[in-house]
C-alpha cells in the first residue's frame, strides 16, 4: 500500500538539490505527485515542497535515511504524512464570524485539520462548539491572572496535540513566552490590511480616512505585535456609501476567507518561514 507524503525544505542554494532529492526519492521508490521549489536570490536559501506517495520503505526508514542525505546540504526539512490531519487548537474572543467559518469548513472536508478544542475568554460560543461536538473550554482573562490562564491554555494545546493554533478573532495579547513556545505554530487575523490602522477600532480608522480599500492580514504569531510572517492578505473595495456598519460587514467576510486561507496552506505544509517573510507554494 502507497503512504503519501510531503517533504519541505529550505537551505543554501546550490546547483542539484532538484536533482539529489528527486534521486533520493527515486531510489526508494518514491513516486513524485507534485513539486515545487523557490530559490531567493536575497537571501540566496533554496526552497523547496514535494509530495510523493512511496511503498517501498517505511515512513520510520525514509527519516532515517533522509537525515544523513539532508546533512551536506544543511537542510532544514520536515517529513509529513497526508493521512493525518493536522491537530488544531482554536482561541476565540466574543466575534465567532471566523470560529463559524472555520468549523463549517472543517466539518466539511475543506480543511485538512482535526479541531480537537476551543478556548475562549469568554462563553459565548459553547453552543457552537457543542453544535460541532468538540470540547469548549472556559478560560477567564485579566491582567490579574493572565500567567495563570495562559499556563492553563498552552497545558490544552499541548495534551490536546496541537500542531496548529488558530487565533480567530481572539482579542488578547500573547505574552512573549507563549509567542516563543507557539513560534511557527499560531496563526492570528487581523482584521486590517496590515501594516496599515493598527490598534483598536481599525474600520472606524479606516472610515474616518475615507478608505477606498478595507483588507485583512492572516500571519504567524510573534512577540512583536501585528509584525509575525504575514501568509495572506485580501482587500475589499468600498466608497463613500458605505457606513461603519457595512464595512464592519465586508471585513468580517473578508476576514473569514483569508483566514481560511492561510489554515489550508499551513496544515497542506505550504507555508515556508524565510526570516520574516514567508514562502508559499500554493
Amino acid at each position: 500500500m502507497n503512504h503519501a507524503y510531503i517533504l519541505t525544505l529550505s537551505c543554501p542554494d546550490r546547483t542539484g538539490i532538484v536533482h539529489a532529492v528527486s534521486g533520493f526519492l527515486l531510489a526508494r521508490g518514491g513516486n513524485i505527485e507534485e513539486a515545487a521549489q523557490y530559490n531567493d536570490p536575497d537571501t540566496g536559501l533554496f526552497f523547496m515542497r514535494v509530495q510523493f506517495a512511496c511503498a517501498a520503505v517505511s515512513e520510520a526508514e525514509l527519516r532515517s535515511q533522509w537525515v544523513s542525505f539532508a546533512v551536506p546540504f544543511q537542510m532544514t526539512w520536515n517529513l509529513h504524512n497526508t493521512q493525518q490531519a493536522m491537530p488544531a487548537v482554536i482561541l476565540v474572543s466574543k466575534e465567532g464570524h471566523c470560529l463559524n467559518d472555520l468549523l463549517f469548513r472543517w466539518k466539511s472536508g475543506l480543511l485538512p485539520i482535526d479541531i480537537r478544542a476551543i478556548v475562549s475568554n469568554h462563553r459565548e460560543f459553547y453552543q457552537l462548539a457543542a453544535s460541532y461536538n468538540v470540547p469548549f473550554h472556559h478560560i477567564p482573562m485579566s491582567s490579574a491572572n493572565k500567567a495563570e490562564a495562559e499556563a492553563k491554555q498552552y497545558e490544552i494545546i499541548q495534551s490536546e496535540g496541537a500542531e496548529l493554533v488558530v487565533l480567530a478573532r481572539y482579542m488578547q495579547i500573547l505574552s512573549d513566552d507563549l509567542c516563543r513556545k507557539l513560534s511557527g505554530r499560531a496563526i492570528n487575523i487581523h482584521h486590517s490590511f496590515l501594516p496599515s490602522f493598527k490598534g483598536a477600532k481599525p474600520y472606524y480608522q479606516a472610515h474616518d480616512r475615507g478608505v477606498k480599500l478595507i483588507g485583512a492580514t492572516a500571519h504567524y504569531v510573534t512577540a512583536d505585535l501585528d509584525e509575525g510572517p504575514i501568509i495572506e492578505q485580501d482587500v475589499a473595495r468600498v466608497d463613500h456609501s458605505k457606513t461603519v456598519e457595512n464595512l464592519t460587514t465586508q471585513g468580517r467576510d473578508t476576514e473569514s476567507q483569508v483566514l481560511a486561507r492561510a489554515v489550508k496552506w499551513h496544515s497542506e505544509h505550504r507555508v515556508l518561514l524565510n526570516g520574516h517573510k514567508t514562502v508559499i507554494f500554493k
